[in-house]
This record gives structure tokens, C-alpha cells and sequence, in this order.
């Protein structure tokens, strides 16, 4: 397992312990947490659940029925 130094103001430290303590977790245990949500590609469970649930949401086709098409772009 890799270690790394973090450098954090007197302040945030008290922050950075309260918050690892109210969950009951170490720090680098909190640290850790935060980095592996911040850097997840994948959707929340609770958002992939949303799909669908609104029966009469229109296509994306029907919402741009009428509109110009989308205009060239430069990559």
C-alpha cells in the first residue's frame, strides 16, 4: 500500500479529524474515501435508479423536434 505526505493548515487538520471521527473511520481512512468518491467515473446507484422513472419524459428526439440542427464544430 502506498503512502503519501499531506501538507494541511492547523484548522483544516481539526476539520480533517472531526469529520474522520464522526464517522468512525482513521484519517487516512477519510482521505482516502474522499479521493476514491472524487475520482469514481461510474454513476451513483442512486442516479442509474432515476433512469426511467418518469414514465412521459419525451425522447431526446422529441425534444428537439423544431430546432436547428446542432452547427459544425471545431475539435
Amino acid at each position: 500500500m502506498a503512502q503519501i505526505t499531506l501538507y494541511i493548515d492547523d484548522a483544516t487538520q481539526a476539520k480533517l479529524r472531526e469529520a474522520a471521527a464522526q464517522r468512525k473511520v482513521s484519517q487516512s481512512q477519510f482521505v482516502a474515501d474522499l479521493i476514491r468518491r472524487a475520482t469514481d467515473d461510474a454513476w451513483p446507484a442512486a442516479v442509474l435508479a432515476l433512469a426511467g422513472s418518469i414514465p412521459d419524459f419525451p425522447l431526446a428526439e422529441e425534444l428537439r423536434a423544431g430546432l436547428a440542427p446542432d452547427p459544425e464544430r471545431d475539435l
